[in-house]
């Protein structure tokens, strides 16, 4: 009996496991060395992995600021207190001073802070000009 228990959970937690990895969108070479960054293959991915639930027209983040990360175009709308990104100024771009912690609010919010080559990834994206790539 003790074997058969030990069993469905290994196959339980294997099978959730398998969900997971299905439904979490991959993050292409996340902390590769890249010639160039793509908004659609190596940003919007964070966004949907780590901000969207909370950016998201309903979600927490969205009510307390305005800021939707479910699009370029609305990332780029910035928040109801002013624009996120200033397309090859990252140091001035309110997204990378949240998530670096240089606020008094870190993003994502009431987490553990991004990788750090996730956040290069946003940073050099915002340097080589926030392009909708």
């Amino acid at each position: 009996m003790k074997n058969r228990s030990i069993t469905l959970v290994t196959i339980v937690a294997g099978s959730l496991a398998l969900t997971g990895a299905a439904i979490s969108p991959p993050i292409r070479n996340a902390c590769a060395q890249q010639a160039h960054m793509s908004y659609a293959e190596d940003v919007a991915p964070i966004f949907r992995g780590w901000c969207v639930s909370c950016h998201q027209p309903g979600g927490q983040g969205y009510n307390a600021s305005g800021l939707d990360l479910t699009t370029y175009d609305n990332l780029m709308k910035g928040t109801k207190f002013g624009p996120m990104v200033i397309a090859g100024q990252p140091d001035d771009s309110n997204l990378i001073v949240l998530v670096e912690g240089r606020a008094k609010i870190q993003m994502p919010y009431g987490h553990k802070p991004l990788p750090e080559c996730l956040r290069q990834n946003i940073w050099s994206w915002i340097f080589e000009g926030a392009k909708n790539n």
